[in-house]
């Protein structure tokens, strides 16, 4: 299977810029209509909070306050995040119930919900925004960095659209596992500080125990937060998000010729980075839609998410994907579509002659593809133990994937077992292919390349070892932990998946449960969108 794949009316080139430069985009503004009730401002040394977003973008967002609920109780409280946040521990445990439930304030927060617009499966909705979920305030962690602190499923705003702003506890567990296992697997990604139940049911349509999530991430910025300004003519504003994007996440870009074309090469190198991690590890997004891709370049909103089991390019999850637009092998394009609409919102920055910004974006965006390729071939080098570069690289890349389509074999364990032949034991692997002469044919190819770098074939399986994990969160094991801890209040399987897939390459003693694949009568498996 080839590293890039494109896809029906997606190729590697983006054609629609100058036809969509003379289509009249809907006005609008945010206006000034928020959602409040009372809720007490709790002085706390808890978290200190410095929000330049709401401090510096007045007229961007909404304020909000949360919805309020009876008996938040805190379920699950990421310690090890917390330190690196610098925040106590022990007081998130003391104070986190109300906090991350937003039922109190704490004191120096300033709680908003962002507005953004977004193609969503293609069809472009020129308002979304933050439905069920609200910015409580800006952290400084121990690095010095700036981190949002946002709380989903808080209830309804002024973008909820009639929806109930709520969440449930299953996906806000499956959120918090799957932000835990892409730090642990070193892919970037937002990341849950805490999960609140809230003592009340939500509807789905049957009636669910209702959680909230304490999110972290370095922003929530995203492209649609452009595609909205653009889309309503507001250029003034989409000049101060775009500086303050560049403030915040690319400081370098500032004192740039062209600061907005370089803040477009800046996120399609680090979106191109980021799908081909996805790539290197299974992981299918599931809605890649405009609103959910960050300017940042961490993953966000794991909602009908999962990772693959059996290697197959077709692989699609989401109830909602019926067409399969965001399978796994369509991801690189994808995010290649949804560059080319960050481009298309950023042209009246660009220059202010439109030809002129249509071909500085198309410059930037005809980069990704070599900077995706270069990514992903980095990536398999190292999964494949090939320790220095060679011409056949992407060739015995691509028939190692062959292999495995062919085959059906499952990809995680696949590319594990494989280190054992770099030891010296090729059995598991054959054996894992059942002895079929294709995998004989690639596996002395893929011999004879390792005898070229010369290199000790324990060292060898040790960097393999280091980029190959063990544990991911197995579709089969995450239900099972969810339904445990949704339907009988058991944490007890999703703490020993947590635990697993946080320190997801070294193999542990006890944990074979979580390195195996799903049983043959599990599935077809179905995920869907739930916080």
């Amino acid at each position: 299977m080839a590293a890039w794949r494109s896809i029906s009316g997606l190729g590697p080139r983006c054609q629609s810029l100058r036809r969509r430069m003379s289509k009249a985009p809907p006005r609008g503004s945010v206006g000034q209509r928020a959602i409040r009730r009372t809720v007490p401002l709790v002085p706390t040394t808890t978290i200190e909070f410095d929000n330049t977003f709401a401090n510096e973008l007045d007229g961007l967002y909404h304020a909000v306050t949360g919805a309020g609920f009876p008996e938040p109780k805190l379920v699950k409280l990421n310690r090890g995040l917390a330190g690196e946040l610098g925040l106590s521990a022990d007081d998130l445990t003391r104070d986190g119930a109300g906090i991350f439930s937003a039922n109190t304030v704490p004191d120096g927060a300033a709680p908003l919900a962002q507005v953004y617009a977004g193609h969503q499966f293609g069809g472009f909705s020129p308002q979304l925004g933050d439905g069920r979920a609200l910015l409580l305030g800006e952290v400084i962690d121990r690095n010095g960095e700036r981190r949002d602190l946002q709380l989903k499923g808080s209830g309804p705003t002024p973008f909820s659209r009639g929806g109930d702003g709520k969440a449930a506890l299953g996906p806000v567990l499956r959120e918090y596992l799957m932000g835990e296992a892409m730090h642990g697997l070193g892919v970037p990604t937002t990341r849950a500080l805490a999960a609140v139940s809230t003592g009340e049911s939500v509807y789905r349509p049957e009636p669910l125990p209702g959680a909230v999530l304490a999110r972290v991430a370095a922003s929530h910025i995203r492209v649609g937060t452009f595609q909205y300004f653009n889309a309503h003519r507001e250029t003034k504003n989409l000049r101060r998000i775009a500086d303050y994007a560049i403030a915040r996440h690319y400081p370098e870009h500032r004192d740039a010729d062209n600061p907005y074309q370089a803040l477009l090469q800046s996120v399609c190198d680090a979106q191109a980075e980021l799908v081909a991690s996805w790539m290197q590890i299974g992981f299918i997004h599931g809605v890649m839609n405009t609103d959910n891709v960050t300017i940042s370049g961490e993953t966000i909103d794991y909602g009908p998410c999962a990772f693959m089991d059996v290697y197959d390019p077709a692989t699609v999850f989401s109830s909602i994907d019926r067409n399969g637009r965001y399978a796994f092998g369509n991801q690189p394009a994808i995010m290649l579509w949804n560059l080319a609409r960050f481009a298309e919102a950023l042209l009246p920055l660009v220059h202010d002659d439109g030809d002129t910004a249509v071909t500085c974006a198309e410059e930037v965006l005809e980069s990704y593809q070599p900077r995706y390729q270069s990514a992903w071939l980095a990536g398999m080098r190292a999964k494949l133990g090939f320790t220095e570069v060679a011409d056949d690289d992407l060739a015995l890349a691509e028939g190692w994937l062959s292999v495995l389509e062919d085959a059906k074999l499952d990809f995680t364990t696949a590319f594990r077992t494989l280190s054992a032949a770099a030891r010296g034991d090729e059995a598991p692997v054959m054996t894992l292919a059942g002895d079929a002469a294709p995998m004989r044919d690639w596996l002395d190819k893929w011999q004879a390349r390792q005898a070229r770098q010369g290199q000790p074939g324990t060292a060898v399986a040790a960097g393999m070892d280091s980029v190959n994990p063990v544990y991911i969160p197995r579709n089969h094991k995450t239900e099972e932990a969810l339904a445990a801890a949704a339907e009988h209040g058991d944490l007890g399987p999703f703490d020993a998946l947590l635990d697993a897939v946080s320190n997801p390459y070294e193999a542990r003693p006890g944990l074979e449960q979580f390195a195996a694949p799903a049983p043959e009568d599990f599935g077809p498996y179905v995920t869907f969108c739930g916080t």
